[in-house]
């Protein structure tokens, strides 16, 4: 939740800036506020920046207050939803059946969803990882067609912390959700205190396939490092 229209106009302006000598095989997508995918989406025509929204409710319409349709997204261009954000988890009441039920409305809508699963740091000292994940995955992809996926691991316990988990022990960790996938080629990211000075570690894993990143992408110069990593 950062960036009036204005804010995010700039931002992508200069962000811009940072992509001319980017190579062709990376891919940016901003998921932005509600409130400035508008903006975005008629100042991306001709960038190779993607739009993304943060979040796409289950129904098309209804008395859903405070909700966001795939139809309200058509219109404004977007090509990605999060669904399942840790914080949307933690904060506002989001289950697995209601990841799964967005999930299936965002490829309705032929947007390309973008997973996100991950443990706390009570379920990581329990030793439960792998076991929370799996019944993460198993609960949410039912019916979903994982030939138009994306997923995120966010460890919870490292967003926002400053605590990022070390690049071999995610890149274990996205191996085995490559493992409950059928189709093995689905893009699995990291996320969790992604920044400039870690990308090109975690980019060099096996396993990772991008990253989904939080507040190292509300700076232009700092997100165009992370694009551009080595």
């Amino acid at each position: 939740m950062y960036k009036t229209q204005g804010d995010a106009l700039a931002f992508l302006q200069e962000f811009l800036t940072h992509l001319t000598e980017t190579s062709d095989d990376r891919e940016a997508v901003l998921c932005v506020p509600f409130t400035a995918l508008g903006t975005l989406s008629k100042n991306l025509h001709g960038s190779r920046v993607k739009l993304g929204a943060q979040n796409i409710h289950w129904e098309d319409e209804g008395a859903y207050t405070g909700e966001i349709s795939g139809e309200m997204l058509s219109e404004l261009g977007v090509r990605y939803v999060i669904v399942g954000h840790s914080e949307r988890r933690q904060y506002f009441g989001e289950t697995d059946e209601t990841v799964n039920r967005r999930l299936l409305a965002a490829q309705r809508h032929g947007f390309t969803p973008i997973l996100c699963v991950g443990e706390t740091k009570q379920q990581r000292d329990a030793g439960e990882t792998d076991s929370v994940i799996e019944a993460q995955i198993s609960k949410d992809l039912v019916d979903v067609d994982q030939s138009d996926l994306v997923i995120a691991y966010e460890p919870i316990w490292a967003i926002g912390t400053g605590d990022t988990c070390e690049a071999t022990d995610a890149n274990k960790v996205i191996g085995n959700i490559r493992e409950q996938l059928t189709n093995k080629d689905v893009p699995i990211q990291y996320g969790g205190s992604v920044k400039p000075g870690n990308i090109d570690d975690i980019m060099a894993q096996s396993e990772i396939d991008g990253v989904l990143v939080g507040g190292a992408s509300l700076q232009p110069e700092g997100f165009g490092r992370i694009v551009n990593f080595q």
